[in-house]
Order: C-alpha cells, then sequence, then structure tokens
C-alpha cells in the first residue's frame, strides 16, 4: 500500500475517536481532540511519518528502527515519530493502537474513556 494510502487509513482511524479534528499546522496533518494534537501525519516526500504520545508503550516503541524521541524536546515527554522509507509497509494495526494509546493519554478524561483500551 501505498503511504498516500496508508496515512489515509491512520488519519481515518484517528479522526474516529470522539471529538477528533483535523487541522493542517506547518503543512502537517495533525488530529487533535479539544484543541489538543494526538497525532502528526505527514507523507509529504513519499514517507509516511507519525508522531505519537506514548505515556505506556514508548520503551517498548523505540526498540524498532524506525522509530525515535521526537523532537523539539518532545521525546521527554513520551513522544516517539516514527518514519517509513517509500516502499515499507508498516504494520498499520500497531500504528492504530499507539495513535488509540496516544489519544487517550492527550483527551480529557471523559472522552478517553469512551476510548478504553479492547
Amino acid at each position: 500500500m501505498p503511504a498516500e494510502a496508508d496515512l489515509a487509513a491512520l488519519r481515518a482511524h484517528g479522526l474516529a475517536f470522539p471529538e477528533a479534528v483535523e487541522d493542517f499546522p506547518w503543512g502537517h496533518t495533525a488530529l487533535k481532540v479539544r484543541g489538543k494534537t494526538f497525532t502528526w501525519l505527514d507523507c509529504s516526500d513519499g514517507r509516511l511519518s507519525l508522531t505519537v504520545k506514548l505515556p505506556v508503550s514508548r520503551d517498548f516503541a523505540l526498540v524498532f528502527d524506525f522509530a525515535e524521541p521526537a523532537g523539539y524536546g518532545l521525546g521527554r515527554s513520551g513522544w516517539i515519530s516514527c518514519r517509513f522509507p517509500p516502499g515499507e509497509t508498516p504494520d498499520l494495526e500497531l500504528l492504530e493502537r499507539w495513535i488509540a494509546e496516544s489519544y487517550r493519554a492527550v483527551a480529557p478524561k471523559k472522552l478517553a474513556a469512551l476510548a478504553a483500551e479492547d
């Protein structure tokens, strides 16, 4: 699946959460809940990338070669960035779980409870 299709699938997953909306600061896709970003998505250079907040899975995520602490000091707060070269097929199920974790970490408690883990 090309990067654009992967991005579309991850975008749709993120926007399915309660009160999730899309914004486009700095030319990237930001998925937000009540004004707070829970996922950044991009594939402007043909490479899929996403950034999510993982308070629980951060250490596990950093085992993967495609993941690294997010820049701008966000890595210290549990944010990770994932980048996939063109033609690489990411594990969308794993990335969807990370988007869900990020949503729960950022959303107000009542909304996060509506997106409880399966």
